[in-house]
C-alpha cells in the first residue's frame, strides 16, 4: 500500500527541466522569445528616423534661441562689451611686458603702471605725428588734386569710355547735387556723429580702465571667473581658458608684427615715390592690418587714390604694384613665420568671420571676429582632447566588463 502510494506520488511530480512537459508548461505561462526580442515601439506610428530628427530639431531650436537671447542682451550693453573686448586684446599684447618686468622683481603695481603709460605714450605719439603730417601736407594734396582731375578727365575722354566734356560735367553736377541737396539730412548726420563720438569716448575710457585692471590683477580676475563654474568642471574651465589666452596672445603679438611689417614697407614705398601723407597712410595701414585681409585692402586702396590724386596715374600704378608685392611677401612668408601654427586660420574662415563680424557689429566686430574664431578652434581642440583623456581614464578605472 505504501509502495503504491509512493509510486503514485512520484508519478504526479512535474517533469524535470528540459523535458517536453515542462516546455509546454512554460509556453503557456511565459512570453515567447519572439515577443521578448521585439522593441516596445515596434508598432509606433512615426518612424524612428523622424523621431530622431524631431528630437535633434527642437534641441537645436532651444540652443539657437538661447544664443539669440544672449546676443540680444549683449547688444543692449554693447558699449561695455566692445570696451572689454578691446581691453582684452590690448592686455594680450601688453601682458608679456608686465610679466617680464615682474620676473625682474618689479612690484606688480609699478610694472602694470609703467607698461600702461608707455602704451598711451606710443599711441599718442603716433597720432601726433599723423596729425602734424596731415596738417602740413593736406594743402599740397588739394593743390595737386586739380591736375589729377584734369588727367582723369582726359582718361575718361579716351578709350574705352569716350565721354565728352559735357557728359563729364553733368556727372559732376549730379554728384554735387546728391551731397548738397538735403541740408536737414546733413544736420541730422552731424548730430548722430556727435552722439557716436561721445559713445566712442565713453567706451575708450572704460577700455583703458579695464586694461589697467587686467594688467594689474588679471590673475585674480581669472581665478574668480573659474570659481563661478561647478567644482567638477573648474579644471577643464581653467585649462580651456589657458589655451584661449595662449592663442589670443600669440595671435595679437603676431598680428602686431604683421602690422609693423606692412606699415613700415608701405610707408617706405610712398616716401620713395614722394607721395604726400606717406606717414599718415603708413599708420593707417598699421591699424588696418588688425583686420586681416580687409583692413590692408582698404588702407592700400586709399594709398593708391592719394598717389593718383597727388602724383598722377603712373605713380598710382607703381604704388598699387608695390602694395601687392608687399602683401604677397607678408601673406606667404612673413605672417606664417610670426603667427605660428596655433593662431593660423584658413583664409575662408577669416573672410567669413570678418564678414559676419562686420554685419553684426561693424568695424569692431570685424576686429574681434578672427581672434574669436582662433580661440574657439583652440578651445574646441583642447576640450575634445580632455574628453578623450577622461574617457580613457574612466575605462581604466572600471576595467573590462
Amino acid at each position: 500500500m505504501n509502495d503504491s502510494e509512493d509510486a503514485g506520488t512520484h508519478a504526479e511530480v512535474p517533469d524535470a527541466p528540459g523535458s517536453a512537459g515542462n516546455t509546454m508548461l512554460r509556453s503557456a505561462t511565459a512570453p515567447t522569445a519572439v515577443s521578448r526580442s521585439q522593441p516596445e515601439h515596434a508598432h509606433h506610428p512615426v518612424p524612428a528616423a523622424y523621431r530622431a530628427a524631431a528630437a535633434w530639431s527642437w534641441r537645436t531650436l532651444v540652443i539657437a534661441a538661447a544664443i539669440a537671447l544672449l546676443g540680444f542682451v549683449l547688444w543692449q550693453v554693447r558699449l561695455v562689451v566692445f570696451a572689454l573686448a578691446v581691453a582684452i586684446l590690448l592686455a594680450a599684447l601688453l601682458q608679456p611686458a608686465v610679466s617680464w618686468l615682474r620676473r625682474h622683481r618689479w612690484p606688480r603695481a609699478l610694472a602694470a603702471g609703467v607698461v600702461f603709460v608707455a602704451f598711451i605714450a606710443v599711441v599718442g605719439g603716433l597720432l601726433t605725428l599723423v596729425g602734424g603730417a596731415v596738417s602740413g601736407q593736406f594743402g599740397e594734396v588739394i593743390e595737386r588734386a586739380g591736375d589729377a582731375l584734369t588727367e582723369l578727365q582726359a582718361w575718361f575722354a579716351g578709350p574705352p569710355f569716350y565721354l565728352t566734356e559735357v557728359q563729364i560735367e553733368v556727372w559732376v553736377d549730379r554728384v554735387q547735387e546728391v551731397f548738397g541737396q538735403d541740408e536737414q539730412a546733413l544736420t541730422e548726420g552731424a548730430v548722430a556723429g556727435a552722439a557716436a563720438a561721445i559713445e566712442v569716448l565713453s567706451g575708450l575710457a572704460i577700455a583703458l580702465f579695464a586694461l589697467l585692471m587686467f594688467l594689474y590683477d588679471g590673475g585674480a580676475i581669472w581665478r574668480w571667473a573659474v570659481g563661478l563654474f561647478p567644482r567638477t568642471s573648474r579644471a577643464h574651465a581653467d585649462g580651456a581658458g589657458q589655451h584661449a589666452w595662449g592663442t589670443l596672445t600669440s595671435y595679437v603679438r603676431g598680428q602686431t608684427l604683421v602690422a609693423i611689417f606692412d606699415g613700415f614697407f608701405i610707408t617706405l614705398l610712398l616716401w620713395i615715390l614722394n607721395v604726400p601723407l606717406a606717414l599718415a597712410l603708413g599708420v593707417l595701414v598699421f591699424f588696418g592690418a588688425y583686420i586681416p585681409l580687409i583692413g590692408a585692402l582698404v588702407a592700400g586702396t586709399l594709398a593708391v587714390l592719394v598717389a593718383f590724386v597727388a602724383n598722377g596715374l603712373v605713380t598710382a600704378v607703381i604704388v598699387l604694384i608695390g602694395i601687392i608685392a608687399i602683401q604677397q611677401v607678408e601673406g606667404n612668408v612673413f605672417a606664417p613665420l610670426v603667427l605660428g601654427r596655433m593662431a593660423r586660420i584658413h583664409p575662408l574662415a577669416v573672410v567669413l568671420a570678418i564678414t559676419l563680424g562686420v554685419l553684426v557689429a561693424g568695424v569692431l566686430g570685424g576686429i574681434v571676429a578672427v581672434p574669436l574664431v582662433a580661440i574657439a578652434n583652440s578651445v574646441g581642440k583642447y576640450l575634445a582632447g580632455a574628453a578623450s583623456v577622461d574617457g580613457a581614464a574612466q575605462a581604466v578605472r572600471t576595467g573590462p566588463d
